[in-house]
């Protein structure tokens, strides 16, 4: 389908929707402000128990947004976090929501050894059915890190029993990303790897994915990125975590300059652009935005 960027923009300017019936995927990773990548190299895994958590108010708020909105999500919970909070957990299986595994610690892929990795994601997988009561079908790397030098990773994924990923952010950034990744779903030793949602735009990749991403853009440009989605006739996936709206959170000495611009932009702004992009769109879970590609490999 040819859709001028122009065409797309009227329709926006002129307040009309553009959305279909379906819904595009909504998706939390779970994990607390101390637990963030970034913030790795001054805030060690041993000192974790030392912080105060905050990460189950932030997901209540969270849950409250999306009841308040008719938005169901997929929360990608960190095994670390499912132990410590196992009624959170609960809250979002009664609420609608579906849960699904982020990994244990929040370590990269890479920083893995096959073993390695294969036992994080049983951990997690296990605790978290055991929490849920149901089966845990998805899986997201933290930061994004199932990359061509994780050649073994979706096979492994496959083997414990996962059936999708949604650990591949198709861009070039100085943290995470491949430039060359398929932007739309695509199978993978057995496994559906659902990319977070990124587009062409003049021959260029521009994510509208969330994250710190979302936080930056004008309310507008994101907006009109995710109609361009719909008027593209394509199914998109957003994350973002519970630390990004709250504006409350610690600050940690000795980031660079850098990491903390990136970590703390706009987060007194989050909630309400958030709220905003639930409106103006419909939110579903992971596993029920793409059932016919998880389940039958058609990726039609």
């Amino acid at each position: 389908m040819n859709v001028s960027i122009r065409s797309i923009s009227d329709l926006t300017a002129s307040g009309k929707k553009t959305q279909t019936d379906r819904k595009h995927a909504l998706s939390v990773d779970v994990e607390d402000w101390f637990q963030v990548w970034a913030l790795s190299n001054v805030i060690k895994r041993e000192d974790w128990d030392s912080h105060s958590l905050r990460v189950e108010k932030t997901s209540q708020d969270l849950l409250d947004l999306f009841s308040e909105k008719d938005a169901t999500c997929t929360f990608f919970i960190l095994g670390w976090v499912a132990e410590r909070l196992p009624m959170l957990i609960r809250r979002m299986v009664d609420e609608g929501h579906e849960i699904a595994s982020h990994g244990w610690e929040h370590v990269k892929v890479f920083e893995q050894s096959p073993v390695e990795f294969k036992d994080d994601v049983l951990r997690t997988k296990s605790l978290l059915e055991d929490i849920s009561g149901l089966p845990v079908k998805g899986y997201r790397a933290a930061g994004f890190s199932i990359v061509s030098r994780t050649p073994w990773a979706h096979e492994i994924l496959a083997e414990t029993g996962h059936h999708y990923s949604s650990s591949s952010h198709p861009i070039s950034h100085d943290h995470y990303g491949d430039p060359n990744a398929p932007l739309d779903p695509y199978r993978v030793q057995g496994v559906l790897e659902i990319p977070v949602a990124v587009q062409e735009v003049m021959g260029r990749r521009q994510t509208c994915a969330g994250g710190g991403w979302f936080r930056a853009m004008p309310y507008s440009l994101s907006k009109f990125l995710w109609n361009r989605m719909d008027a593209l006739d394509r199914k998109g996936v957003f994350y973002l975590h519970p630390w990004e709206i709250d504006p409350e959170q610690p600050q940690i000495e000795g980031l660079s300059m850098r990491s903390k611009f990136r970590h703390r932009l706009n987060l007194s702004k989050m909630h309400h652009k958030l709220s905003l992009l639930l409106d103006d769109f419909r939110w579903g879970r992971i596993d029920e935005v793409f059932l016919r590609q998880i389940e039958t490999g058609e990726l039609s």
